[in-house]
């Protein structure tokens, strides 16, 4: 079982950028498709991002795509999530996901095909 930690939260201005990281502990992290998901204050939580275990197939949520940037670095078991051109609608906490796969080109966005999850980190986009 991957066991997951988010890091790289915080507060930022309207326009600027952050990159989340999330770590994870585990044998298999190399087989295991990546997601990001974010839950603003009174909503469901969403998907923001995938990144399959070939690091090269990814999809993008239409209201981040051309903004976030999604990751992996194989070596250092990490995910990452590059966040630029921020918006207030941004805030949220961000959780990192993963799940095991079959295929590298793998890539899921519907939270319920996800077997782990991290506990957030909150992100803070000042107008």
């Amino acid at each position: 079982q991957v066991q997951l930690l988010e890091s790289g939260g915080g507060m930022v201005q309207a326009g600027g950028s952050l990159r989340l990281a999330c770590s994870a502990s585990g044998r298999t992290f190399s087989t295991y498709a990546m997601g990001w998901f974010r839950q603003a204050p009174g909503k469901d939580r969403e998907f923001a991002a995938t990144i399959g275990w070939n690091g090269l197939s990814l999809f993008y949520a239409d209201s981040v795509k051309g903004r976030f940037t999604i990751s992996r670095d194989k070596g250092k078991n990490t995910v990452y999530l590059q966040m630029d051109s921020l918006k207030p609608e941004d805030t949220a906490v961000y959780y990192c996901a993963a799940t095991p796969a079959l295929s590298g080109s793998y890539v899921y966005s519907d939270e319920k095909d996800y077997r782990a999850w991290g506990q957030g980190t909150q992100v803070t986009v000042s107008s």
